[in-house]
């Protein structure tokens, strides 16, 4: 492998950090209006609580809909909907109800008004706890009140059956990839130098 480094131009220096696990975030404002928004960057903050955050830009419809609700659910998709994710993701839901458009299935969710996405692998329902203004950017950190997965797509081991579930990476733009089924465990030695 080369060696030498290059510069990255500073406006796609997170894409350094991709692939990046998508997901499909569900909210609903105070009248009941739902939307759908496709995110990449969402990573878990502790475990007890358990806590996740997503980052929103605040001129996204989904926005207002999060911080006036205090709640969202993360959606997690897998590649049999790719197509609908993208969708999701580069049309707005002040133009077009997406859930009708993509078209997706809107299911009640157990703990919170926003609804949940039937065709999802699983689901993870929050109730907002903090609000950080990063940037351009928003966090919504969330507290998982409840989360469940389709019977059979998660292990003893907790975690996703890769050869069942494919989960959706963003690349950047318009391009994702999945992860293989291939199972790395290295040995907790140290590494030899290459």
């Amino acid at each position: 492998m080369n060696t030498d480094k290059v510069d990255v131009d500073l406006r796609f220096a997170y894409r350094l950090l991709h692939p990046r696990h998508t997901v499909l975030v569900t909210c609903a404002d105070k009248t009941g209006k739902e939307n759908v928004i496709t995110l990449a960057w969402t990573m878990p903050t502790s475990i007890k609580p358990p806590l996740l955050v997503i980052s929103v830009r605040p001129e996204r419809y989904s926005h207002r809909f999060i911080e006036e609700s205090g709640e969202f659910v993360v959606n997690v998709p897998t590649m049999e909907i790719v197509e609908q994710t993208l969708y999701c993701g580069r049309v707005s839901g002040r133009e077009c109800d997406k859930f009708e458009t993509a078209p997706l299935t809107p299911s009640p969710a157990r703990m919170v008004r926003s609804p949940i996405i039937k065709e999802c692998v699983a689901h993870l329902e929050c109730k907002v706890v903090q609000i950080i203004t990063t940037g351009d950017h928003t966090l919504f950190v969330g507290e998982i009140l409840t989360a469940y997965v389709n019977e059979g797509t998660f292990t003893k081991a907790k975690t996703f059956k890769v050869r069942k579930v494919k989960p959706v990476f963003h690349m950047g733009g318009n391009s994702f990839v999945t992860i293989s089924p291939t199972l790395f465990k290295p040995k907790i030695t140290k590494p030899k130098k290459s």
